[in-house]
């Protein structure tokens, strides 16, 4: 079985949201890093040099490659990645090689069959 990693940068106050999306689609967990940062385009506002901007949250999913797009496309939907800029972003990068994935490869193997 192959594995799709996928990087999500979401606000923080979307993140439960997002999770719940991506596991209805098939994800099986996530990792979650609280308080990350990150600048676009345009530079973030600034008060008395404190940033004005919201905080993010970096979620790690490892899916399977066939469900991987899906994932990936339902994500960028209930986020609103592509409605308002500054959403946040989601990128999908292959993963060569993973341990600790033997429960995932039994829970996913029936999905999988049914998808194909």
């Amino acid at each position: 079985m192959h594995f799709k990693l996928l990087v999500v940068f979401v606000e923080d106050s979307k993140t439960d949201q997002v999770m719940k999306a991506a596991r209805e689609a098939g994800a099986t967990g996530a990792t979650v890093i609280n308080n990350a940062r990150g600048e676009g385009v345009t530079k973030t506002k600034t008060f008395f040099g404190l940033s004005l901007e919201t905080q993010r949250d970096v979620l790690l999913f490892i899916v399977e490659e066939h469900l991987s797009r899906k994932i990936l496309e339902t994500i960028s939907e209930v986020a609103d990645f592509d409605d308002k800029p500054g959403q946040g972003i989601a990128i999908q990068l292959d993963v060569e090689d993973a341990v600790g994935v033997a429960h995932q490869i039994q829970t996913l193997t029936n999905v999988v069959e049914d998808e194909l």
